[in-house]
Formats: C-alpha cells, structure tokens, sequence
C-alpha cells in the first residue's frame, strides 16, 4: 500500500508498510496512478500510451517506471505488510519501558525548547520520591514475564532532582531479583549539575546517556543560554569530556538540535568530534503545522529542491562514512544509499539508521 500527495510544490510517495518517503517527480508520481501493487516487467503499453498523449516523453516514461520498480524491488514501494498473519494473534501488550519526567523544571533557557523552558506550561516542580517509587511498581507489575525493563530519567533537567534519581535507581535494584526482573536505566541532561558524584553514579548505574550540546560554541551559546542569559558551552563541555573518558565502552550520545541559524551543521557534526565525541546525533527544529516556531527550519529555509542544503546533507553523509570507516565507531547514522534513481531525491528512514538520503540528479 502507498499514500500520495502533493503538498508544498512536492509530490510526495510514502510506503506505509516499510515506512519508505519517496519524493518524486511528476511523471513518477502519474505512473503510480495506474498501479496498486508492485511494478513488474515492462512498463505496460496503454500506460505508456497515455502518458504520451498527455505530453509525456516516451523514453521518459520507460526509463521512470524502471526506476520505480527498482524501489519495487528494493522493498520500499508497495512492500508486503509483514504482520499481517499475525493480526489475529495479537494481544495487549505488558509494558517495557518507562519515560520519568523526573523534573519539571531546568537551570537553561533554550530558546526552542519544547517544554516550556522546563516546566511544560505547568509551573516549576520536582517529581517526589513516593511518585517514583509508584512508577517502579506499576512497570513492573504490567510488565509481564518481560525480563528487561528501561526506564528514562528525563525532564526538564533531571539533575535537578538528583536525590530522587538516586533512591528510585536504589529502590528499582532492591526489588528487580524479587520479580527476576533487569533494570535498564537512562538519563538525558543538559551537563550543568554534572560533577564527580553524579557523574560516577550515571556512568555505575545508566546503560545509556544523552548529553545535549547544539555544536559549536557560538551555535550553542546562542539558543542555549543559563537561567541568567550566559552561555552554556564553557560550563558542559569539559564535564561531558570527563564524563566520556570515564564511561568506557557504555553507551552515550552527544545530542544536538539545528536551527534555521546553522543549516551548516556539518561543521558542528565535526566540531562535536574534535572535542573527542563519537557517538553523536543531531536532529531539526522544524516547523509542525501550527507549531513553527522563530527556529523552526520552514521549507524556504531548506527544502528538497535546494541544492546548496543538498549538498551540505551529501558532505556531512561523505564526512561522516570517512570518519565512520577510520575511526570504527558508531559515530552517526546517517548514511548514503547506492541507488540507480535519476530522477527523484529519495528520503528513507531505516530501523538502524536516522537517515538516509540520495542526491537529485538530471
């Protein structure tokens, strides 16, 4: 199955079952007017026929159906919905994980933060130990014969209420052997409580830990600013350093967020690894729907069909399958697709991968 839709200037092709978003031209996106499963063979003549006696160019319309079928072929257009025999075994699902919002409150003024600076819209507040203690009891009880639970310690800034931390951390091992059950916790922080107790206990007792930092100093200071309008670059960095060096082979990731301020956030990417990070993430503040905000990246600022923020995309996806192939790390997962297609940009998301993208060429 496959939904289509124009939108923006774009014609848009998104394959429901493997998740694929195809951004096609307007030749693609007419053949797949005539289609409902997966392409095979040769293009059809009445296809061929009809899309020449809309003024479509014969070669055109055979060399874009090939390419469709090859995203046929690779699974990514009108793929097979794989939990369909299954849809009669299914049953309600025990609980796995937990996200806590441990504190709704925070010590940084992001500029896009979409909690409200900290507290959700709800007034600044700490989440008690008793609630935390209830959160633990309630996963594992609907959690099932599941043996490995996670749970996320997040907020606001959960350093904030780094007590609490503590003794649900203490109360969760207390119990898991009781119910043979594995706790799994992590914790995501802005750094500025970090010192060396708390980062002893995050690196003891957390499988995973996410830093935010938005790349360079000057990109960082800008929309990440303390509680008194300071920046906060000089204040983290040297304690996710000594975090890092400290952590070993566990788990972490350096996560940043760009804005229509920094569509050159290649440099940051690289800038993040200079300072000794290889496990790194950036995502966009994007305009949603109503939501956009002053930062949001709207499609005047970048957009499919720009080829100076293509190019910027295709050199930070060369950077970083170079420093990947060097430095054996897992560094970024944002990858390069080998495909044929010569007439479309093509924008997948895979399960191991946070993006993956190909290059519109003529």
């Amino acid at each position: 199955m496959i939904h289509k839709y124009f939108l923006n200037g774009y014609y848009i092709v998104i394959d429901t079952n493997s998740g694929a978003v195809h951004i096609v031209d307007e030749l693609a996106y007419r053949i797949l007017d005539f289609f409902t499963e997966k392409l095979t063979g040769e293009c059809p003549d009445e296809v061929i026929v009809t899309l020449e006696n809309e003024g479509f160019d014969r070669q055109d319309i055979i060399d874009t159906y090939a390419e469709l079928k090859a995203l046929c072929d690779d699974d990514s257009l009108f793929s097979e919905d794989t939990y369909r025999p299954f849809a009669d075994m299914l049953t309600e699902a025990p609980i796995k994980s937990m996200c806590l919002n441990i504190a709704h409150d925070c010590n940084l003024r992001c500029e896009y933060c979409f909690a409200a600076q900290g507290d959700f819209g709800h007034g600044r507040k700490l989440m008690p130990f008793e609630v935390g203690k209830a959160a633990i009891d309630f996963l594992i009880k609907h959690s099932a014969n599941r043996h490995n639970l996670e749970l996320d310690f997040f907020g606001g800034e959960p350093l904030m209420n780094f007590d609490v931390v503590k003794q649900v951390v203490e109360y969760a091992r207390s119990v898991e052997k009781e119910h043979n059950k594995n706790f799994r916790f992590t914790i995501t922080t802005n750094g500025v409580l970090l010192d060396d107790d708390s980062i002893d206990f995050i690196n003891r007792e957390m499988s995973n830990v996410v830093l935010s930092l938005d790349g360079r100093k000057e990109v960082n200071d800008r929309l990440r600013p303390t509680v008194n309008k300071k920046g906060s670059y000089d204040i983290i960095v040297p304690k996710y350093q000594k975090l890092v060096e400290a952590r070993g082979d566990k788990e972490y990731y350096v996560r940043g967020t760009f804005t229509k301020y920094n569509l050159d956030f290649a440099d940051d990417v690289m800038h993040l690894n200079e300072l000794g990070f290889d496990q790194i993430s950036v995502c966009p503040e994007v305009q949603f729907c109503a939501q956009q905000t002053f930062f949001s990246i709207a499609d005047r600022e970048i957009g499919i069909g720009d080829q100076a923020q293509i190019r910027n995309l295709l050199r930070l996806a060369e950077i970083l399958d170079i420093l990947h192939t060097c430095l054996m790390t897992p560094f970024f997962s944002f990858q390069m697709m080998p495909l044929r297609l010569k007439r479309f940009g093509f924008l997948r998301h895979r399960s191991n991968s946070s993006l993956s993208i190909a290059s519109q060429r003529r």
